[in-house]
């Protein structure tokens, strides 16, 4: 039997959210040009993030904090085929959805995700997202910045996000890459340097990088989400 194609409509845009009022008129404008469905997943914001949410016609859920539980409650809200999992703070490409549609029908991939750039490109910022796309693509690993996507029938069966503080994104593309090839497409996402801008460069790659290794060492969740959000 022939599968039926899809089309922009079957996909649903995850964003989870905490105090991002200043984001959605920018990620409401990066939107506005498709029929796709847009879930905004908040989890607790003090500002007026849910108000702009549901100005710009957001379908607006709220959850406890925490980006895994608030983007696994997305997708069980879900109506699309394709779930596409986006930080408040990152844009996307121009005709991403034709994008991820061939990705998924023609690639056989089991999830896919963008190249990453940062605003404000300076060398070292272009020197980070340059590290960041060799990784993604040598390795097929890439990060919740880069928009990840997959089958909304797949993600289920892979059991969603993990529940974790943090690096959910990495345990569930590790996850993934077991049943298949994990697709880094050429289009890049533009994320905010908002971290970079606060904490300089070389202070957030050396955090980022410790938090990674004691992940890796089995130091738990919470110490590590402790010491990124220092």
């Amino acid at each position: 039997m022939t599968s039926i194609p899809l089309k922009t409509s079957d996909i649903s845009i995850i964003i989870p959210a905490l105090n991002e009022e200043e984001n959605i008129p920018f990620l409401a404008k990066n939107l506005e040009d498709g029929n796709f469905e847009v879930i905004l997943v908040d989890g607790g914001s003090t500002d007026a993030t849910v108000e702009l949410a549901r100005h710009h016609s957001f379908t607006v859920l709220t959850s406890r904090p925490g980006r895994g539980h608030q983007q696994n409650k997305g997708a069980r809200h879900a109506h699309g085929k394709i779930l596409l999992f986006l930080h408040a703070d990152t844009r996307l490409p121009k005709n991403f959805a034709t994008s991820v549609i061939e990705a998924i029908e023609r690639g056989k991939c089991v999830a896919g995700a963008f190249s990453l750039a940062i605003e404000q490109p300076t060398l070292a910022m272009r020197f980070v997202s340059t590290c960041t796309n060799l990784r993604s693509h040598v390795f097929q690993l890439p990060y919740g910045d880069q928009a990840i996507f997959i089958r909304r029938d797949t993600f289920l069966k892979l059991k969603m996000f993990p529940e974790l503080p943090i690096m959910e994104d990495y345990v569930f593309i590790k996850h993934a890459k077991k049943q298949g090839r994990i697709a880094v497409l050429k289009d890049t996402v533009i994320t905010s340097a908002r971290r970079w801008r606060r904490l300089g460069v070389v202070r957030t790659t050396l955090i980022n990088q410790l938090v990674i290794l004691g992940f890796l060492l089995k130091i738990s969740p919470e110490k590590l989400a402790l010491l990124y959000r220092r």
